[in-house]
């Protein structure tokens, strides 16, 4: 019920304008966004690799309907490639494809996506193309193929809870397109994904083994599984074990703020971990939606609220 709520909420540009003006709630976000400029999150990506992990970097903001907007947001990865290169980052960067601007077209995407892969392929640097709702699925696969054909530093995100992700994944699978599977965060119908935990934890565990039981796979595209969940964690590694797939060909990717403590494990035990940090001024659609994750998430969210409330002048009080 909490997590139907927190979706819900995490759609309206009511509370988003309500919200994101207020200094308590740019504080609570902080546990997961070290900070909203590019500058900020390489120096928490550099803080990172000191302690033997990757980063994946992300802009938050989706939905662009304005070609300049778009624009922008392309030029600024390839920015965010070039600080990569330059500071000899473990460093990838992941895009949403609605963030270049999907919604007005297929040859728009690729328009804003072109000068990206391209820089990221001269850099040999991995750019991601996250998947959004499911009406974005098959023009996201689209967008990817489009990618696939021109480098192989491409890799598309798979949410488990969906029906169809089985046979996307074989596809992919097929032209040894690299996958992040995670579980998936986003409101969806009965017809389009499950709905109970337990059913898309089951699918995940099938999937993971599926992606993991093909040698050919894992030694061409570095499957990615994206998930906090230890028992599904040891599982993963228990399967690769099974199938003698060395720790170098499949990672973990994390959240910033979440499970640093596993973070470090799985490193300290010879996983391949990068932490995915998101930052930018359009966060709260991506807070929400990390507070649905996990109840733990919004009882954090709560406190930080309580012990900041002193120092506020007034509910409306201004950033």
């Amino acid at each position: 019920m909490m997590r139907a709520v927190l979706l819900r909420m995490s759609r309206s540009r009511f509370l988003e304008r309500q919200v994101t003006r207020r200094r308590f709630a740019r504080r609570a976000v902080r546990r997961f966004m070290p900070a909203e400029s590019l500058d900020g999150a390489l120096e928490a990506g550099l803080k990172l690799q000191r302690r033997g992990m990757g980063v994946v970097l992300t802009l938050l903001g989706e939905n662009v309907s304005d070609g300049a907007e778009a624009e922008a947001v392309a030029c600024h990865y390839v920015l965010a490639l070039d600080r990569i290169a330059a500071l000899a980052m473990d460093g990838e960067i992941s895009v949403k494809p609605s963030q270049l601007g999907l919604d007005l077209g297929p040859a728009e995407a690729r328009r804003y996506l072109d000068p990206i892969i391209a820089e990221a392929d001269h850099l040999r640097i991995m750019v991601w193309l996250d998947m959004e709702d499911a009406s974005y699925v098959d023009r996201t696969l689209e967008l990817a193929r489009y990618a696939r054909e021109r480098t192989s530093r491409i890799g598309v995100c798979l949410q488990a809870c969906l029906h169809r992700t089985p046979e996307d994944l074989a596809g992919l699978m097929e032209s040894r397109t690299r996958v992040r599977l995670v579980k998936g965060a986003y409101r969806e119908s009965a017809n389009r994904s499950m709905q109970r935990k337990a059913e898309v934890d089951e699918r995940f565990r099938e999937l993971a083994r599926r992606m993991l039981a093909d040698g050919h796979y894992t030694a061409a595209a570095n499957p990615v599984f994206g998930t906090h969940d230890d028992r599904l964690i040891e599982r993963i590694r228990d399967v690769a074990g099974q199938h003698h797939v060395p720790s170098a060909h499949y990672e973990f990717h994390l959240l910033y703020g979440i499970r640093a403590d596993l973070q470090e494990w799985l490193t300290a035990n010879g996983a391949h971990v990068s932490v995915l940090i998101s930052y930018g001024e359009k966060w709260f659609p991506w807070y929400m939606r990390r507070l649905a994750e996990r109840p733990a998430n919004v009882w954090f969210a709560l406190k930080h609220l309580a012990r900041s409330q002193p120092s506020m002048t007034g509910v409306g009080a201004p950033p």
